[in-house]
């Protein structure tokens, strides 16, 4: 049986532990599980929820609907009974509110048996002890969880286990599960967007990380700072204008080095973004974004960023642009990204968003074999007197660090300059030195991978997506099919320089096309236009800040297909 959970509550009810423990459990008794997090920007109050979508297999997406929902208070009632299937149920407490229908209803005193097992804060522990009475699991495992989360705090974890009990068997109804799939032998891991990408930049040789705390990228520092001592320094900047100067800084000094933010504290980190195409320092800058302009939706999820990124910084200067699509791909995509980085001596802005970052998964565990970790330095062998910036195959220097040539100078300027590093004023090395930077773009291109493809040699319907919609394409592309449409998916993960060999193949042929992605513009639709000369037939927009579902892109394309 598939399990559709929302649990919703008040940022402080402790919704996000809940909803993180839950799906925890569910991984550990088989279930692939999709979970994701909607919460708005407050420490306390407002409306957070959190969707989990469990199955035999991993899903893609999560969905609107729900078979179990959580009320930790009756905001969450009023907001998502409209959700609540026809066999489902909705869990809340009769203290705290009466519903207006209680057909559906399952009472349970989450606060009062919260403070008989040791305080009121533990009414949400009480809930999740309901919630495996209702799906017909154990509390030994959520038992385990709590007493190694609480292992630091005396009496804490015992506290949590009796409150737990308590939810359990206070439930007076039977569960909505009848079976469970058999506990998989293969192993798995289940985390989300931002601690992949930590973990990637982790063990790829990254030693040095400095970002100024910004949602949705924040998740990115946080795991790197619980790793720090192990190969890695973190360091909370003052602000973003510090944080791109101090990865420049310490790329220049041979650190493999990467900064993390979101669209305004890009905006802060354009000069510098400038800085390192002139001085051709290595760099990765995660962009997580989030709708805009200014502060916009701070804890809600955009692709609004992508024009942006295209053309940020003064002047012409190379830079390759990725993107996470799925947590399958993007753990070796940003290993990609410092790869790209040192091999041209770029800039390399590798897109997320706030959906990737906060959705986690249960997937196979990564292969760290895979990751390639070779910072294409100079060696001993270079030409002396050493130069920093001589023209070389496909604009790419011999590139040393300081003190790595005994009795050579590496010299970097963000002036325009020759090729040792000095300060030139003359037309004909500015040329020279402009045709060796923009030279690394045609050399880029070699490195950029199509887009994976998806369904029939030659569809009549062709769906063309980027990012973190890779999962409800998937899903509205099986939905299609499934309803005899002859439908494909195409979805990219390296952006720019934008690879064209399949676009041209299939946009041509295709009866209709459509470009879906999360912003008001249709930018990634502009840029294949301007890229290629091809057009989509329909642009499939969302920018209310929610993700796509596979039934929201289903809505939108049948009409014409």
């Amino acid at each position: 049986m598939t399990i559709r959970a929302i649990i919703g509550g008040a940022a402080g009810q402790g919704m996000d532990t809940l909803a993180n423990t839950l799906a925890r459990i569910l991984a550990k008794h088989g279930y692939g599980v999709h979970a994701s997090r909607d919460y708005m920007s407050r420490i306390r109050g407002g409306h957070n929820f959190s969707m989990i979508r469990a199955e035999t297999s991993t899903p893609w997406s999560h969905t609107d609907t729900c078979n179990l929902l959580v009320c930790l208070d009756e905001q969450s009632y009023d907001v998502h009974l409209c959700a609540l299937e026809p066999d489902g149920v909705f869990v809340y407490d009769p203290d705290q509110f009466q519903p207006s229908d209680q057909t559906q209803g399952v009472p349970l005193r989450m606060a009062a048996l919260a403070r008989e097992s040791g305080g009121s804060i533990m009414a949400n522990t009480v809930a999740l002890g309901g919630c495996l009475a209702l799906l017909d699991l154990p509390t030994e495992q959520a038992e385990a969880f709590l007493l190694e989360a609480f292992s630091d705090k005396e009496g804490v974890g015992e506290q949590n286990v009796q409150a737990l009990r308590a939810g359990f068997s206070s439930i007076q109804r039977d569960p909505i599960v009848q079976d469970h799939p058999n506990p998989s032998t293969e192993a798995h891991i289940f985390l989300e967007g931002n601690q992949a990408l930590g973990m990637s930049a982790a063990a790829s040789g990254c030693t040095f990380f400095t970002a100024y705390p910004m949602t949705p990228a924040t998740g990115v520092m946080t795991y790197l700072a619980s790793v720090q001592g192990e190969g890695v320094i973190v360091e909370q900047a003052e602000d973003e204008i510090a944080a791109i100067n101090a990865t420049l800084g310490a790329s220049y000094s041979g650190a493999r080095a990467m900064t993390a933010t979101s669209g305004g504290g890009f905006s802060l980190m354009v000069e510098g973004l400038s800085l390192a195409g002139m001085t051709e320092t290595p760099a990765v800058i995660i962009l997580a974004m989030r709708p805009g302009p200014a502060t916009g939706f701070p804890t809600r999820t955009d692709q609004g960023d992508l024009a942006f990124v295209l053309g940020a910084g003064h002047g012409e200067f190379p830079r390759a642009v990725l993107s996470a699509t799925r947590l399958e791909d993007a753990f070796y995509r940003l290993n990609k990204a410092f790869e790209l980085a040192d091999r041209f001596q770029i800039p390399v802005i590798f897109l997320s968003d706030q959906h990737f970052a906060d959705t986690a998964r249960t997937i196979p565990p990564y292969d760290f074999s895979a990751l390639r970790t070779d910072r294409h330095l100079a060696d001993e062998s270079v030409q002396r007197p050493y130069a920093r910036y001589r023209i070389g195959a496909d604009g790419c220097s011999p590139r040393a660090v300081p003190g790595q040539l005994p009795g050579e100078v590496v010299l970097a300027d963000s002036d325009e300059h020759d090729e040792r590093g000095f300060i030139v004023e003359d037309a004909a090395t500015r040329r020279a030195m402009m045709d060796k930077r923009m030279g690394k773009h045609n050399a880029l291109r070699r490195f950029m991978e199509e887009p994976t493809y998806e369904g029939p040699e030659s569809p009549d319907t062709l769906l063309v997506g980027w990012g973190s919609s890779y999962g409800s394409l998937r899903e509205a592309r099986e939905v299609l099919t499934n309803q005899g449409i002859s439908v494909g998916h195409l979805h990219f993960a390296d952006i720019w320089p934008l690879p064209t060999e399949k676009l041209d193949g299939l946009l041509p042929t295709a009866k209709k096309t459509f470009c879906v992605e999360a912003n008001y513009g249709g930018q990634f639709a502009n840029l294949v236009r301007q890229q290629t000369g091809h057009s989509f037939d329909h642009n499939v927009l969302r920018y209310d800040g929610r993700p796509f579902t596979s039934a929201y892109i289903v809505e939108e394309v049948k009409p014409h297909v």
